[in-house]
């Protein structure tokens, strides 16, 4: 007899003492075949918005997006952001601190990329994403090619020690060792303006784990989007519009 997961509460409205920290591919706008043509609702853009205002701003995108896609997908709203799973850092609108890889890898990931190009015209439906110093491999609209790509990224990570793998729903993605949601969320709650707050991380995948035990550790809470089990998070909702609408109800004060 399979397990009955435990209940998990939705998340109760945020205080003004609050930092929130959100995903995006899963959480705020469902997953697509292709990760370039998602678009944001115009009215949960502003929701957040209206959230960051309330917040003094300390409201984040914790995403494996790079912050240009980021700021790209949210514009005209510009925030504090993780990108990369926190390899490219925005604690403010001014600053921006990309943490450096181990070694120099550009020759590598070049040449990884050509062999997953390679890889992913043998099964056709594969995507191979390039985010500059990570790349992600997708196999949504190849869902029997998910054996496949995984044992090829276990045996092309072999060689460079300084990078890991990031699993994540139909996709696995080369990230640099040291770079996670969990860390960036460490990282801006040690500054302006999210010093001193309580933190909250909305997410739905295994990489966003991290962030809500780094939620946790801090005396915050998190918040899981979907079914997956098991999960550290202690409240969840079951998709991105019940998501919107919890950003929508916090951002018209309840």
């Amino acid at each position: 007899m399979s397990e009955i997961p435990p209940f998990r509460p939705p998340p109760p409205l945020l205080d003004d003492g609050c930092a929130l920290f959100l995903d995006v591919d899963g959480t705020l706008i469902e997953f697509s075949e292709d990760p370039a043509r998602v678009r944001l609702l115009p009215q949960v853009r502003e929701a957040i918005g209206v959230l960051s205002d309330r917040l003094g701003g300390a409201v984040a995108l914790v995403s494996g997006r790079p912050l240009s896609q980021l700021d790209a997908l949210f514009a005209p709203l510009r925030l504090p952001a993780a990108g990369l799973h926190g390899h490219e850092l925005r604690s403010d609108l001014a600053a921006r601190r990309d943490m450096p890889a181990a070694d120099d890898t550009t020759d590598w990931l070049h040449s990884l990329h050509q062999r997953a190009a390679h890889m992913a015209q043998a099964h056709p439906g594969v995507l191979v994403e390039d985010k500059g110093v990570s790349m992600a491999l997708h196999w949504r609209a190849a869902p029997h090619s998910g054996e496949a790509v995984l044992a090829f990224a276990h045996d092309q990570i072999a060689q460079l020690p300084s990078y890991r793998l990031q699993p994540g729903d139909h996709v696995v993605e080369f990230v640099p060792q040291g770079s996670d949601k969990g860390t960036a969320v460490e990282q801006l709650m040690q500054r302006a303006p999210f010093r001193g707050r309580v933190p909250v991380f909305v997410g739905d995948d295994l990489t966003d784990e991290y962030g809500f035990l780094a939620a946790l550790r801090l005396g915050g809470w998190a918040v899981r989007v979907g079914t997956r089990e098991p999960t550290q998070a202690r409240h969840a909702l079951p998709d991105p519009l019940a998501v919107h609408a919890w950003l929508q109800e916090n951002a018209s004060g309840g």
